[in-house]
């Protein structure tokens, strides 16, 4: 059965939206671990517009399971990172005017800056993922960009228009899981996963964990949060 992080941005951006002092996304954590979480997911984004840098470094105090900081590889971001050491650094692309993250990075066209994060990144014990589409030159060139994980982008699977397209994406997901484990990665997945279309990919072997934001916060608007992960955590199980 796969972990589940839970990505706690939108607790932020509630906050943000009345430039109050509430919710408290370090509350917010403590909750979630205390449901079940196994990791603890924020985006520190180069215009702060959720995630500010205080909430990380009190996060990297208070966080008892880990801490998965999804990141650009903007230089500034980069050296907060290794600043504040969280447990995992997962690396995303990132644009200003996105409402979130679109797509995967593109680690071909990207290729030396990627590396050069991964190796400051690692060489400070931090381990390093990078969020990428389930394309196979995307997840070879991962592997050879020396990432510990990849983390599947399950948009396409997510937003599946029929029954057909459905199939086809999960089994694309799939495919592209074994052949990171055939060369040595480690398969984490995520975007637009909820309640109603997490299970079969919970089903496929070797995906480690489920990274899942939006759909919990949501979902803790009616049941409360620590309801809302343990139901998540009972439908991957």
């Amino acid at each position: 059965m796969p972990k589940l992080g839970v990505n706690i941005d939108h607790v932020a951006t509630l906050r943000q939206a009345r430039g109050e002092k509430e919710p408290d996304p370090i509350f917010a954590a403590y909750i979630c671990e205390l449901a079940g979480a196994d990791s603890i997911v924020v985006h520190l984004r180069e215009d702060r517009r959720h995630i500010n840098e205080r909430d990380l470094r009190l996060l990297r105090e208070k966080v008892k399971t880990r801490l998965n900081l999804e990141m650009s590889v903007e230089g500034e971001i980069v050296d907060i990172a290794l600043d504040v050491l969280p447990n995992q650094s997962t690396l995303v692309p990132e644009k200003r005017q996105e409402l979130t993250t679109e797509g995967g990075l593109d680690v071909i066209l990207n290729a030396d800056l990627i590396k050069d994060v991964v190796s400051r990144l690692k060489n400070k014990g931090i381990a390093v993922s990078i969020f990428i589409d389930p394309d196979k030159e995307q997840i070879e060139k991962a592997k050879e960009l020396n990432a510990d994980f990849i983390e599947l982008h399950t948009g396409s699977y997510s937003h599946s228009k029929n029954e057909e397209e459905f199939k086809e994406r999960l089994n694309e997901l799939a495919e592209a899981t074994q052949l990171a484990l055939k060369i040595g990665l480690r398969v984490n997945a995520g975007h637009g996963l909820n309640y109603q279309n997490v299970c079969p990919i919970a089903q496929i072997k070797g995906i480690e964990e489920l990274n899942i934001g939006h759909s919990i916060i949501s979902r803790s608007v009616f049941v409360g949060l620590k309801q809302a992960v343990v139901e998540m955590k009972e439908l991957i199980g």
